[in-house]
């Protein structure tokens, strides 16, 4: 039951009643009911009572439901709640934040009964603290309203901003690792207070464990316990990983650490936080409770019987001699597999090389860590440097002016020695001017450059203090400079972390840090600038060193947040997928990491290796370029050869120098030749050519072969011989005008045409000869051979070529379709949007979705379902359902139903924009069974045809229905023997509901659409309504309704729709709605025509014609067939569907595609659709076809790449 829809402003409801909490509905005068709850009674007025006399029905009918029962929320503890005020509101408003979303409610005692004002939900939220007069102020920020919050103090509101950034960020996250994990039983309560469906993990201790525990294993420190998120850190979670958790488990694990813990020792999941605290901290840092059984063996004897285990499956033998005392580095005695690891790694036990890997700074009772770094300890202690070097002080506004500073200064004598550097007048003063704890040092910088000074020059490096001091020196020579850095960076840097001490870094430090695998709260890490790199240790206890290469960085920001009531810099890194946050301890020193860091990864220098990259080490300007040109020039004639505006090349291609990441191509914004100006300029210019100069006489050299496969073998060894960013480089290139040339009947660009076009650019000889152009040429038409291209590779060229070429000619119409649907949008990068509500038509429940041309039900179901966090109970089934007329007519998807082509057919309604899609539950298990018990259902229903015959008149008619076979029988009466009429369901479209202007008898029942009528069948109850669309169903499908048991759930990959890289939906634009339409109906008659004509009558007399008739009748003809034989592979989250792309018989091998309309060569022009230009056919066949082949080999662009 709908009630009247909620304005822009009123995204938020004004309040919110569980079916659970109302005890009874009542009617009442005036056209009013009452809705009696425990707390209070609500009033309700409707402007007619049949009105009114609908929402009590409808009311009672759902209080009397038996699945209300499983609509009660479980009895889960808030992670936050308490009263704030909220701007809009007198009073305090009791807000409560549980799971993924944030209740506002009156009343404590409201929230309790379920009774609330609105629910906002954290998956579209954002949090953000107010800079305004009342410090304790926050914002909730949704795309439909912002929440202004008041706190009574700066404490309570920090509270509330981390607690909602958390759970923004679970929200958003990832259940497929906690599935996994969770297959083992024991695994789904906590380890040590056997919560539910905990989240959380120790990765080196093999348990996992609830939010709250997670936090005190944290306090262990990473030594003792690793924690990790089985949600949030899916990088960390690699199959062995999974699988050591799965053969452990908690059970196991806890027959171990709790062997001897008693029944009252226990804690339990609403355990205080300090009792929590000291259990955790006696079951695994102290071994309280963990088994006595290996007690009496000594350390020898433990490490001895680790070295024999760990070449054995058992991993649980292992866990116990290490956590037991054993040494994870101990001596094997074999002197090539001299540790443990090495040993498993021998004998390939991968899940023991998972344990111990994660184990390896593991510190438990028994094992004397400090024995082995002792030594080294004392040396630093030990270690004495005396020399004279120029020094100088500088305070943080001083800064600016450090090198004046030395100027001015004279030599110091200075000593170093227990950790405190000193400085005095002169080498016989026994005061110092002043001293320096080594250990408060928070960042040392080296400048690698040298200054003059009047005496010569110096070599400078800084010392950074948390009291926001530096200090400068200077030294005689680069070699002295480098034994005190070394001696101080060893001093200050943690033995873990000692490996960043190794780099030639030009700055080591400290930062304040978050990552992907805690984004709770800031941490204290290790990190150090090697040339363009970030080397960094993020935990201090465990010394895993990782590497940023920030020429490779795909984001690149900062931006100011409020820590403790101060504004904090913080800089944002981003590659490959990880994310970085970090922070310095004052501004000062957060300045030097920000600009060595910008520096860095920016372009400094004008050769191939000094430009900003992608993740394959092309540069970025190539690939964008590259990417470009793919997409909107390759129907283009004589693209290569065309010049632009020189002034619009120097421009964009200094943009490019500046900033590569920040230039996003846009198409009418940049000019097609202009772009190829711009790619052609930089290969001509960068230093150096990307052949090489030095291979230029091997290169021509190889032409003398005549034989083609020894002149490939040559180029292949040359290729191997070059540095590794222009060896990528010229895969990427090559293979792009290897697509091009592909493509040269339509753009007049063969390998000829091209060589003689970048010969000159990627010799970058002045003249051009014709051995450079026939090298260029032999690496074009020898792509595959040299670059050893697999066959599959080029197939998939050959049908990304062919959509490219064809999809320009559909461009318009099929813009002009989707503006006629309100509910369809495309985005700047030029992806088709529709709108998809989950369970209910609900501005809290409307979720923008990306959808693919290939996008199936099933894939869109599970993507709602993992986006709103839902669930859904054991044995039921949900759904796609499309809604239409008006919300009067829905029908549920079959899962490997198109959605793009069912929703492209919501132009033939009279209202398109009023149609949605909505994914909610829609069988169980146990219906199914019964509807499969019945071989024939049968029934007397009321039933109306439309258009409706003469003789029936317009009135419902009782008729007997029979479901068999396959077929829907109507016979007149039970008693029949012939039936009036009988529908072969496949042909059939069944909707749940009929239209109230058929004026239907009672208000269940299903409607059945075919191309030329629409029979009206109503039922008595919803019971038989459910009964009769459940059956009809399952045999419209044959049993197939779900995907096969076992399989992993598919999911979409149109996160980043693209074919190659390449984004799908078009982005001109047409004003005629009407006009396409009839396009689409007339292209749709005119292709069936000339399919049964080519079956017919022979050949065409225009061959693209044929060409394109061919490719769809094929399509079309194969469709059902495809759906009943292919093998329906289910993808997980990260692995995608694997099917072969088929070309129609009859095609040529070397096939290209067809050929673009011929357009106006005026590059100003826009395309605009011409009356004979009409879309084909089943276009999204013809999609799924094309883009079935680019799910198994995607080509992962950055995003600087998405046009």
């Amino acid at each position: 039951m709908a009630g009247q829809t909620l304005s822009s402003r009123e995204m938020y409801s004004k309040g919110i009643i569980p079916l659970t909490a109302i005890s009874t509905v009542r009617a009442q005068g005036d056209n009013k009911f009452e809705i009696v709850t425990t707390q209070r009674t609500f009033v309700f007025r409707v402007e007619k009572e049949e009105e009114r006399n609908d929402w009590i029905s409808v009311l009672l009918s759902a209080l009397k439901s038996p699945s209300l029962t499983s609509q009660l929320q479980a009895a889960v503890a808030p992670e936050k709640c308490g009263y704030l005020e909220l701007r809009g509101y007198k009073a305090k408003i009791f807000t409560v934040l549980r799971g993924n979303s944030v209740w506002l409610c009156k009343t404590e005692q409201d929230f309790k009964s379920g009774l609330g004002i609105t629910i906002i939900p954290m998956n579209v939220a954002n949090v953000k603290q107010i800079d305004r007069a009342v410090k304790q102020s926050f914002e909730i920020i949704t795309p439909y309203r912002s929440f202004s919050f008041t706190a009574d103090s700066e404490k309570e509101k920090q509270e509330w901003i981390e607690a909602v950034q958390q759970s923004i960020a679970e929200t958003l996250s990832d259940y497929e690792v906690a599935e996994k994990i969770w297959f083992n039983e024991s695994n789904r309560s906590c380890a040590d207070c056997k919560a539910p469906d905990p989240d959380w993990a120790s990765i080196n201790l093999c348990v996992v464990i609830c939010k709250k525990c997670a936090g005190q294993h944290r306090s262990l420190g990473p030594k003792d316990s690793k924690v990790r998120s089985l949600k949030m850190d899916a990088s960390i979670w690699s199959n062995e990983l999974i699988e050591l958790f799965i053969v452990i488990g908690n059970k196991r694990a806890n027959d171990f650490w709790a062997g001897n813990l008693k029944k009252d020792e226990e804690i339990q999941m609403d355990s205080p936080v300090d009792k929590r605290k000291i259990f955790i901290t006696q079951k695994y840092k102290e071994g309280k409770f963990r088994k006595t059984f290996l007690a009496s063996l000594t350390k020898e004897e433990l490490n001895k019987a680790l070295c024999a285990a760990v070449v054995k499956p058992d991993v649980l033998e292992t866990m116990a001699l290490l956590f037991s005392g054993a040494d994870v580095m101990c001596a094997t005695g074999d002197p090539v597999h001299c540790t443990p690891y090495l040993l498993a790694k021998k004998a390939g036990q991968s899940l023991q090389m998972e344990f111990l890997y994660h184990n390896k700074f593991s510190d438990f009772p028994q094992y004397d860590a400090h024995s082995e770094g002792g030594s080294s300890q004392e040396a630093t202690q030990s270690t004495f440097l005396c020399d004279f070097l120029y020094q100088a002080t500088a305070s943080a506004s001083r800064v600016s002016t450090e090198k004046k500073l030395l100027e001015e200064t004279n030599k110091k004598w200075c000593v170093l020695e227990g950790g405190f550097l000193s400085y005095y007048e002169n080498d016989r003063c026994t005061t110092p001017n002043g001293t320096i704890n080594i250990s408060e040092v928070i960042c040392l910088t080296v400048h690698k450059e040298d200054f003059y000074l009047n005496t010569g020059p110096i070599f400078i490096f800084e010392i950074y203090l948390p009291s926001e001091r530096v200090f400068l020196f200077g030294a005689k020579t680069s070699q002295i400079q480098r034994k005190w850095t070394e001696t101080i960076a060893k001093r200050f840097v943690p033995f873990v972390a000692e490996n960043l001490t190794e780099a030639d870094y030009d700055l080591i430090g400290q930062l304040f840090y978050k990552d992907c695998h805690a984004l709770d709260q800031w941490r204290k890490g290790w990190f150090a600038m090697d040339k363009s790199s970030l080397c960094f240790c993020l935990q201090t206890q465990e010394a895993q060193e990782e590497r940023m290469h920030l020429r490779r960085l795909q984001e690149l920001t900062i931006s100011t947040v409020v820590q403790n009531g101060e504004k904090v810099d913080v800089l944002l890194l981003v590659e490959k997928g990880r994310t970085l946050y970090i922070h310095g301890y004052t501004k000062l020193d957060f300045t030097v990491w920000r600009n060595a860091i910008e520096k860095a990864a920016g372009t400094d220098g004008n050769t191939l290796q000094d430009q900003q990259l992608c993740k394959n080490d092309v540069p970025i300007i190539v690939n964008s370029c590259i990417a470009f040109v793919t997409q909107y020039g390759l129907g283009c004639k004589y693209i290569y050869q065309k010049d632009g505006d020189p002034l619009s090349i120097s421009e964009l291609l200094e943009s490019f120098k500046k900033d590569a990441r920040s230039v996003k191509l846009r198409v009418g914004k940049h000019q097609l030749e202009d772009v190829t100006g711009v790619l052609k300029s930089f290969l001509s210019d960068i230093d150096d050519a990307l052949l090489t100069k030095e291979l230029y006489p091997y290169w021509v050299s190889a032409l003398d072969a005549q034989d083609e496969k020894q002149r490939t073998d040559k180029y292949r060894a040359f290729i191997c011989s070059l540095p590794g960013v222009n060896r990528a480089t010229l895969a990427a290139l090559i293979e792009h005008l290897y697509r091009v040339q592909k493509c040269s009947e339509i753009n007049h660009m063969n390998a000829h045409n091209l060589a003689l076009v970048f010969s000159s650019c990627l010799f970058q000889t002045k003249g051009q000869t014709s051995e450079e152009v026939n090298v260029i040429e032999d690496l074009i038409n020898n792509y595959v051979e040299i670059f050893e291209v697999k066959e599959d590779q080029v197939k998939q060229m050959d049908i990304e070529n062919s959509f490219i070429t064809k999809w320009k000619n559909t461009q318009a119409s099929v813009h002009c379709l989707m503006k006629s649907l309100e509910r369809l949008k495309v985005s700047q990068a030029g992806d088709l949007l529709i709108e998809v509500f989950a369970e209910r038509k609900e501005p809290d429940c409307s979720i923008i979705i990306r959808v693919s041309p290939v996008m199936e039900a099933e894939e869109l179901t599970n993507d709602i379902l993992a986006i709103k966090n839902i669930l859904p109970t054991k044995g039921d089934i949900w759904a796609t359902f499309e809604v239409i007329e008006n919300e009067e007519l829905e029908r549920p998807l079959h899962y490997t139903e198109n959605v793009l082509e069912q929703v492209l057919q919501w132009s033939s309604l009279a209202e398109p924009g009023s149609a949605y899609l909505v994914v909610k539950r829609f069988l169980t298990i146990d219906t199914i069974k019964q509807c499969r018990e019945k071989s024939i259902k049968e029934g007397i229903l009321k039933l109306k045809e439309e258009p409706s015959k003469i003789l029936s008149g317009n009135k419902f008619q009782d008729r007997c229905v029979v479901l068999r076979d396959g077929h829907l029988f109507i016979y007149k009466d039970p008693k029949s023997t012939k039936h009036e009429k009988m529908f072969p369901l496949r042909l059939m479209k069944f909707y749940l509901g009929v239209k109230k202007k058929m004026k239907p008898p009672t208000s269940w029942g299903l409607t059945a659409c075919s191309e030329k009528h629409h029979w009206h069948l109503c039922c008595d109850s919803l019971q038989a309504q459910m009964e009769w669309m459940a059956s009809i169903f399952i045999a419209q499908h044959e049993n197939d309704i779900w995907p096969p048991a076992g399989k992993e759930r598919k999911r979409s990959i149109t996160k980043n729709p693209k074919i190659g890289g390449l984004p799908l939906i078009p982005i001109q634009h047409e004003k005629n709605a009407t006009q396409a339409r009839k396009n689409i109906e007339m292209a749709r008659a005119e292709l069936e025509r000339l399919r049964l004509s080519e079956r017919h009558d022979g050949d065409f007399t225009d061959s693209s014609l044929k060409d394109r008739a061919s490719i769809i009748g094929y399509c079309l003809e194969h469709k059902d067939e495809k759906l009943r034989n292919r093998a329906r592979k289910h993808r997980s989250f990260n692995c995608l569907e694997d099917t072969e792309a088929e070309v129609p018989p009859g095609l040529p091998k070397g096939y290209k595609g067809l050929k673009t309309v011929k357009k106006t060569e005026d590059r100003n022009s826009k395309a605009t659709l011409e009356p004979n230009n009409k879309l084909p056919s089943k276009v999204i066949e013809e999609l799924s076809v094309v883009l079935q082949r680019s799910r198994s080999h995607p080509k992962e662009l950055p995003d600087e790449q998405t046009l």
